[in-house]
């Protein structure tokens, strides 16, 4: 097993570009693009869908909020990868157990400390047909 380095950076929200992208700033002021680890808001699905997963993500993350962010990656554009938790608790999870988004299987190993509450879930809200799963679920 690879040994894997926690990185863990507290930073102050600026803004929400889309269902699962937000804009942070770090102490020193410099802004970082964020993208949520181990979710994907499936634009296909609906607008409808990806415009309640933006709002959503809005009301969880207004401007100035404290977050951390347990950066899984780091991509060549200069935009960081990570699970942000307010409040110890994990926003991405969040998103995933209310139907706003859904497991990204290509990296979701990268939230290995709550892959298994990631699994749960997304098993949960498709079950309930919360938001997205509605959606789908109507076909």
């Amino acid at each position: 097993m690879e040994l894997l380095q926690l990185v863990l950076v507290l930073t102050t929200v600026v803004g929400v570009a889309d269902g699962n992208t937000i804009l942070v700033k770090d102490n020193a002021g410099q802004a970082i693009t964020v993208k949520l680890a181990c979710i994907n808001v499936p634009k296909a699905i609906s607008q409808k869908s990806s415009l309640a997963a933006t709002q959503r993500l809005k009301q969880l993350l207004p401007p100035e909020s404290r977050v951390v962010i347990r950066s899984t990656e780091q991509l060549n554009n200069s935009r960081t990868v990570g699970e942000v938790f307010v409040d110890n608790r994990s926003v991405n999870l969040l998103l995933v157990q209310e139907g706003n988004a859904v497991i990204d299987q290509e990296s979701l190993d990268n939230c290995y400390e709550t892959k298994t509450q990631f699994l749960i879930g997304e098993a949960n809200a498709k079950n309930k047909r919360l938001g997205l799963w509605r959606q789908l679920n109507k076909n």
